[in-house]
């Protein structure tokens, strides 16, 4: 194994021993306030960028306080995510009704027809998905195959634990595309978080006035079962939550007009909420490495090195 996969794999196992078992207010004083300082004094490069876009400005432009808190933001995501399979799911459940507003949802759901719920990487994802699966039963959605092995299967046997259905991207009995389809047709609904897909089949997008790519899976799962493509955005609202559905996505136009739509959706809730947007590699076409844009242009093989997956 590789030092550093192995290093990655133990951090993650301590981080989830460790501060499920810490009282409340000292994970959140360790892991959101000191953490979140040190991340804000660590090399935010990237952030800023990203941040850049959103705001419409320069990336020195930034104010340091955004960078702060949403350093701040990162570092609960991971605080409440290590400590989700110690408590009670049920009792989450039903605390998290109150900060949901997803009609749309509903509306599909008693439908009988599933959703395509897409969503960016924003406040806290898994306990939405705490919220859903408590809500509607297991639902389905995708993990990146990280390396190493065990890594991955820690954060399968993680998200499974909280009622979530996993697929891998790759390496798994069946494709991905295939078993989330068969969901939707038993009207239920899956999960997809959608801005980033730097592949060579993600669908090319204007997102914050500049070229990137994102996934076509969403809009093909909606397009080829019927169930209605939902924006779903998650934030922050001080100790509390925000989760919230938008209304369907029109797809008749086909994938790329219902991915660019999607993206202008992300725009407007990663623009109401900055510093929830958990997205700290590169995004945009214009910072790309040079690996990963031969890789995503064809001039390399697929397989060729990158900058690897990112933990979530």
């Amino acid at each position: 194994m590789d030092p550093r996969e192995e290093a990655a794999d133990l951090a993650y196992r301590a981080g989830w021993a460790l501060t499920k078992r810490m009282p409340e207010f000292a994970a959140k004083f360790l892991i959101d306030d000191v953490g979140g300082r040190i991340g804000a004094r660590g090399d935010n490069t990237q952030l800023r960028k990203n941040l850049a876009r959103v705001l419409g400005t320069t990336p020195d432009a930034v104010p340091q306080s955004l960078i702060e808190e949403s350093s701040r933001s990162y570092a609960r995501y991971w605080r409440e995510s290590f400590r989700l399979p110690s408590m009670d799911l049920v009792e989450l459940g039903a605390t998290l009704d109150q900060y949901v507003d997803t009609p749309s949802l509903h509306e599909a759901m008693d439908a009988g027809t599933g959703a395509v719920l897409a969503l960016p990487h924003s406040g806290n994802w898994d306990m939405a998905g705490v919220w859903l699966a408590q809500k509607y039963g297991r639902f389905a959605t995708v993990a990146e195959r990280l390396k190493p092995e065990s890594l991955f299967r820690r954060f399968v046997e993680y998200r499974e634990s909280l009622g979530f259905e996993i697929f891998p991207l790759s390496g798994g009995e069946q494709p991905p595309m295939q078993a989330l389809a068969q969901r939707l047709h038993e009207g239920r609904p899956i999960c997809l978080l959608g801005e980033r897909d730097l592949a060579r089949h993600g669908v090319p997008v204007t997102f914050f006035g500049e070229p990137t790519r994102m996934p076509a899976g969403p809009a093909k799962l909606a397009i080829d079962t019927g169930a209605p493509l939902l924006p779903v955005h998650c934030w922050f609202e001080g100790d509390a939550w925000g989760f919230t559905s938008e209304d369907p996505i029109d797809v008749s136009k086909g994938i790329e007009d219902a991915t660019q739509q999607l993206a202008h959706a992300f725009e407007r809730n990663i623009a109401a909420h900055p510093a929830d947007w958990h997205m700290l590699q590169p995004l945009w076409e214009a910072d790309w490495s040079q690996a990963r844009r031969d890789r995503i242009l064809g001039t390399v093989g697929p397989d060729a090195p990158d900058e690897g997956p990112e933990v979530r």
